[in-house]
């Protein structure tokens, strides 16, 4: 049994659920992206499902896991969060060697900083404040490089950050996304974008910082897509702002490739009464 939109049930002692929050990082290079897949490819929750299920002896079932940031294949992770509701007898005598023990079972792309009961009202989907992703981009004419293949962006023309930075102004706040969304059915594309800006790194790289309170499906990779052409001087610095607000896709619009892109972290709230405020709150929204 999996509790996916309820608080956790206390431990009681008794056999009931505990609530259990995983933080854990991946190279989403070979992996079909996070959620389970019917046809059995490799995705993350698929891979520490089966770990949850293989250390704490319990049915599969009872290891489905809820996500805080949903990421698409090829997509890594640096601070990745969710969450799982499993027995108290079996989580209880590995209270204390649970991370280590996943962490020896699962494979080297994948690691689990720490696994602990969550507080009362956590979920790790609807109780977020905000999403942080990273988009990274090398412009160097002389090529990719081979040491970041799997996580950089190789942009054939140069970039300019700050027109880029003057572009992406007129995208914060909250709007409807569906410009830069793959709708799905029955969910909503409005967002509120909290911050985005893109900063030139001693390395040479050209990294955008997106920080969200949640994102539609293809949202980063569109936005970078369409500042990156402002970037290279294709567009003007009005477009993305422009394709915002017509509300429908564009077909000059890229969707970056999913390697360059790193889900960086995910905020909640401090206290359990605010957990529990936000995950109703969000509920709310999306619908």
């Amino acid at each position: 049994m999996t509790l996916v939109d309820e608080p956790a049930v206390p431990d009681t002692g008794d056999g009931g659920l505990i609530r259990l929050r995983l933080d854990l990082a991946y190279d989403g290079t070979d992996f079909a992206g996070w959620a389970r897949q019917v046809g059995g490819l490799r995705t993350v929750q698929a891979v520490v499902e089966d770990a949850l299920a293989t250390v704490l002896r319990i049915d599969q079932d009872g290891a489905a896991l809820v996500v805080g940031g949903r990421t698409d294949a090829g997509v890594h992770a640096r601070g990745q969060v969710a969450h799982v509701d499993v027995p108290a007898v079996a989580w209880r005598p590995l209270a204390s060697s649970l991370t280590r023990r996943l962490n020896g079972v699962l494979p080297a792309d994948v690691l689990v900083h720490r696994v602990a009961p969550a507080m009362p009202g956590f979920d790790a989907r609807f109780a977020a404040l905000s999403r942080r992703y990273a988009y990274r981009v090398n412009d160097n004419p002389a090529g990719p490089d081979p040491l970041r293949r799997h996580d950089v962006l190789w942009y054939k023309r140069a970039v300019d950050v700050s027109l880029m930075n003057e572009a992406a102004a007129d995208l914060i706040g909250e709007h409807d996304f569906a410009a830069y969304c793959r709708r799905r059915l029955g969910a909503s594309t409005v967002r509120r974008l909290l911050s985005l800006s893109w900063v030139r790194e001693s390395s040479g790289l050209a990294v955008a910082h997106v920080l969200a309170d949640g994102f539609c499906h293809n949202m980063v990779r569109s936005l970078v897509g369409a500042l990156l052409a402002v970037g290279d001087g294709h567009r003007p610095v009005e477009w993305p702002g422009a394709v915002l607000a017509a509300g429908v896709r564009e077909p000059g619009v890229q969707v970056v490739a999913p390697h360059g892109l790193t889900l960086e972290e995910i905020r909640y709230p401090a206290n359990p009464a605010e957990l529990a405020a936000r995950a109703t709150e969000t509920r709310r929204h999306r619908g």
